[in-house]
């Protein structure tokens, strides 16, 4: 698979990623990075906006998986539980083994799947590197320390690509 940065599609905010969107790309399983795509690191249960945004993907039918490289294992725990959303964690992307184990546990395969994330090195090029449709959101909490204003000033000419991509298709 490719070794591609550059997302398929690019939103400001999860909640813009609908039901409809996601049936209209064949997607019955997306899969999800926790930090900063869903929630900043710092919070430790989900709020309503997201736990509403969740039960409208289940009730139109559309699996929903955290798939987390954190090293904390509890607070990815209590989290999903929280949601009620099953997580792969260790799941080493940009390797595509995590990815590929959630699709295992999901039972659906690539063309179904979606990987929805906030950084390019780790969940775009694990989404692009294992053929599933790669969804990139801004970071929620926005880059707090200077590495990660780092990253994100490296990740603009990638994001501008996938833009620009996307004003060609429409």
């Amino acid at each position: 698979m490719p070794l591609s940065l550059v997302p398929s599609r690019l939103f400001g905010c999860y909640r813009e990623i609908t039901p409809e969107l996601l049936r209209q790309a064949g997607v019955a399983l997306l899969l999800s990075d926790l930090d900063f795509t869903l929630a900043p690191k710092s919070v430790r249960r989900p709020d309503p906006a997201l736990r509403a945004w969740i039960a409208e993907l289940k009730a139109a039918g559309i699996q929903v998986m955290i798939v987390s490289n954190n090293r904390s294992g509890a607070r990815v725990t209590e989290f999903c539980a929280d949601l009620g959303v099953p997580y792969q964690g260790h799941a080493g992307k940009p390797s595509t083994r995590g990815l590929a184990a959630a699709m295992a546990r999901a039972g659906t395969d690539r063309a179904h799947t979606a990987m929805l994330g906030d950084k390019l090195l780790t969940d775009m090029l694990a989404a692009n590197r294992a053929g599933v449709l790669a969804l990139m959101v801004e970071p929620l909490g926005g880059a707090a320390t200077p590495w990660q204003k780092v990253l994100h000033a490296l990740q603009a000419p990638f994001k501008a690509l996938c833009r620009r991509r996307e004003e060609r298709r429409r």
